[in-house]
């Protein structure tokens, strides 16, 4: 594992991390951890778990996702897989549900992010908003429509 970060190492030990984890669980492998995380926090107004230049982790609500920085992959072979497909994120869509969709559709634009679509009521009972983050992961903000 080629590490870069000169921060503290998080406190919490891979194995205790590791078994805490429960039902679902993302890990989205980016070129800028910083540039990432300022999106989640900024725009999905995630908390900050942990973060360095190598990896980040995140809480929105009850769901807990992870960031790893490239590098940390030089030696598994879904790296190159990756680094061939432009625009990573695309064919997945990364559901963040009870999120303030408007605010983060202009949290999004003022940060110069692509929304892909904009805030509207959909005929399926919720209203959401697709959005694009530095890495081309297409995070959907939705809330359910009031009856």
């Amino acid at each position: 594992m080629a590490t870069k970060s000169t921060k503290p190492s998080w406190p919490v030990s891979a194995v205790d991390y590791g078994r805490s984890l429960k039902r679902f669980g993302a890990n989205l492998l980016v070129c800028d951890v910083e540039a990432s995380k300022n999106f989640a926090e900024q725009v999905l107004n995630a908390s900050v778990v942990y973060w360095n230049e190598d990896f980040a982790v995140f809480r929105a609500g009850e769901i807990h996702w992870m960031l790893h920085a490239d590098h940390i992959y030089a030696d598994n072979p879904l790296l190159g897989f990756v680094e061939s497909v432009e625009g990573r994120g695309q064919g997945v869509e990364l559901h963040l549900y009870e999120l303030d969709l408007d605010e983060a559709e202009v949290a999004a634009r003022a940060g110069g992010h692509v929304a892909l679509a904009g805030s509207l009521d959909k005929p399926h009972g919720v209203r959401e908003c697709y959005l694009l983050d530095p890495e081309d992961y297409c995070w959907v903000a939705s809330r359910p429509l009031d009856e």
